[in-house]
């Protein structure tokens, strides 16, 4: 059953455009992940399924979350979406935390508000934390965030948003802020934990291995638009796109020890500053001039007008 659909979306920030026509699907239980160069459109495009969006921002096309026209929605039925259904886990867990307020006022609120008692929530609080890997959570509802190391404060941050049982999670690079050894660590309790509730997950990276072990199908985004979605299985081998084959040759474990890691040629583009054509016609070495005049149609798993010579 789909869960989330993205059909055509478009958004412009005060006249800029930043997405053009994303289309995406996400069935229940199943991860996809986001992933592209800074500046491509991936988190600005999670934003849009919540409605967290920049005064001024204008919005085309559809965003449909079980059914229902999230930008349809009134106030509300907003509330009830973000505090029931999708929760969201941002890239820095101390912009996210109140500094001022204990670890369990952040997490117990959103329980209060519906209704459970204040013992009550406190147990599902220590709970959580105890699902995520933290010890001693009784001691940790009483600590502030500052008191809390970030690879425990984004631990808090992920059982806040399971507390209430959501049916979809929205991960916006959560472990940009992390060591490496602590991003495994909390990546594998996030993908444990919505595996265990069959929870839906939205991931986005810049970590092309991360995605895919994490998810089961990839969605590459470039310059506001989706340029192709396959398998994770499949992503080293059947990735199609020139963005996606080069964004893999671009990879430390792409290239054998020694060897000067590849790059992907010329600058990255915006929804803004791309070409009315393909996307990635100004980067792409296959590019012919058909690409930088005629939008390629996604046909398949990619948007590429030479899919059948590549």
């Amino acid at each position: 059953m789909t869960l989330l659909t993205l059909d055509r979306l478009a958004l412009a920030i005060d006249g800029r455009p930043v997405l053009r026509q994303v289309s995406l699907d996400v069935a229940a239980g199943e991860a996809v992940g986001l992933v592209g160069e800074s500046g491509s459109g991936k988190s600005m495009t999670v934003k849009s399924v919540v409605r967290l969006l920049p005064p001024g921002a204008t919005v085309g096309g559809t965003v449909r979350f079980d059914g229902a026209d999230v930008h349809a929605l009134n106030a509300a039925g907003l509330r009830r979406m973000r505090s029931r259904d999708v929760a969201m886990v941002f890239q820095d867990p101390r912009a996210v935390v109140n500094p001022v307020r204990t670890v369990g006022d952040f997490l117990t609120e959103v329980l209060r508000d519906q209704g459970m008692p204040r013992g009550a929530a406190i147990e599902k609080a220590v709970r959580s934390l105890s699902e995520v890997g933290v010890g001693d959570a009784g001691r940790r509802l009483t600590q502030r965030p500052y008191e809390l190391s970030g690879g425990l404060l984004q631990r808090v941050v992920i059982a806040a948003a399971l507390l209430t049982e959501p049916r979809l999670i929205l991960a916006d690079e959560p472990t940009t802020a992390l060591d490496v050894t602590t991003q495994e660590e909390v990546v594998a309790i996030l993908d444990e934990q919505r595996r265990l509730r069959g929870t839906a997950l939205l991931f986005i990276t810049h970590d092309l291995e991360l995605a895919a072990a994490v998810c089961d199908r990839i969605a590459v985004m470039y310059a506001g638009e989706i340029v192709e979605i396959l398998p994770a299985a499949r992503l080293h081998d059947d990735a199609r796109h020139p963005y996606t084959r080069a964004l893999l040759a671009a990879r430390p474990g792409a290239v054998a020890p020694g060897q000067r890691l590849l790059t992907v040629p010329g600058t990255p583009q915006s929804a803004l500053t791309a070409p009315a054509g393909c996307v990635f016609a100004d980067r792409c070495p296959h590019a012919e001039a058909r690409c930088r005049d005629e939008r390629p149609v996604f046909t398949g798993s990619a948007a590429c007008h030479l899919l059948e010579v590549l």
